[in-house]
């Protein structure tokens, strides 16, 4: 049994690490993957936040430089300074937003239609993103301004309708705003460590009870690691990819799993609501 148990912590970590910065929705991958591999329940629900912050630390380690360089600098220079406050900026909407409307959000929209609309939704807006000129006026994430980090920062905060991808909502908000593909992209990965690490902190203390480190440190370490190697391979990988493709692929996904979204409610094979 603790066999299996490990394996479903390794294809979790897997699946979060594979989704976490793509523009597809991490959250919708793992509950239909924790509902298929019946691994859903309380203990769960705690496990997926643990497995996120492996994500966290693919992005930390990926640029470690840019980071140590951020931190030693930001006493006396200003372009750290600077940096650190564009990522507290476009950090504020989503928390305050979120600790304002979570829960009603929660209640009301985690549910198949909203959630495979979300998809769906968000993937004509990817098509429409890419379709339309896009006048790039930033190149590099230090480019941006206190108003530019706002902007992404209200974009992030889309994220908070289920199903609409945190990353996709950053990286997507930043090509409308003139960011370039790669600029985008860094943002949203950077964004993601106060972003993430905070809701994570937050969730965990929340279900503190459900914890138990004795019997849970195994497969904890287990779906962590598989998360940060598979997150550390997909941001390299869309890196790369970003280089030379847009992000209409993801769109078709996206679209693709909406319909899998309604299939999979209305067959009872998979409960899309959250407790």
């Amino acid at each position: 049994m603790e066999l299996i148990i490990i394996l479903k912590a390794f294809i979790l970590g897997v699946v979060e690490g594979f989704t976490e910065f793509l523009p597809v929705s991490s959250t919708g991958h793992l509950i239909l993957t924790g509902d298929l591999l019946n691994f859903n329940d309380e203990k769960g629900k705690v496990f997926e936040i643990v497995i996120q912050m492996g994500a966290i630390m693919a992005v930390c380690f990926e640029y470690r430089t840019k980071i140590a360089q951020v931190i030693v600098g930001l006493p006396n220079q200003k372009s750290a300074q600077k940096f650190t406050l564009n990522l507290a900026i476009a950090f504020i909407p989503l928390a305050v937003l979120g600790l304002l409307f979570g829960d009603f959000i929660t209640d009301v929209l985690f549910k198949p239609v909203p959630v495979a609309l979300a998809f769906i939704i968000g993937a004509f807006v990817i098509i429409w993103a890419e379709k339309r000129n896009h006048t790039i006026r930033i190149h590099e994430v230090d480019d941006l301004s206190a108003i530019d980090a706002l902007k992404l920062g209200l974009a992030q905060a889309f994220a908070l309708i289920p199903g609409t991808s945190r990353s996709g909502a950053t990286i997507i908000g930043g090509l409308l705003f003139g960011l370039s593909r790669k600029a985008a992209t860094e943002f949203s990965f950077f964004l993601a460590i106060p972003t993430l690490t905070i809701a994570s902190l937050y969730k965990l203390y929340k279900h503190r009870e459900l914890l138990s480190l004795a019997t849970d440190s195994v497969y904890f370490a287990v779906g962590l690691t598989a998360a940060f190697i598979s997150a550390l391979l997909a941001i390299k990988a869309l890196l790369q990819y970003i280089s030379r493709h847009d992000f209409i692929v993801f769109a078709w996904y996206r679209i693709a799993f909406g319909i899998v979204v309604l299939a999979t409610a209305y067959s009872g094979v998979v409960d899309w609501t959250v407790d």
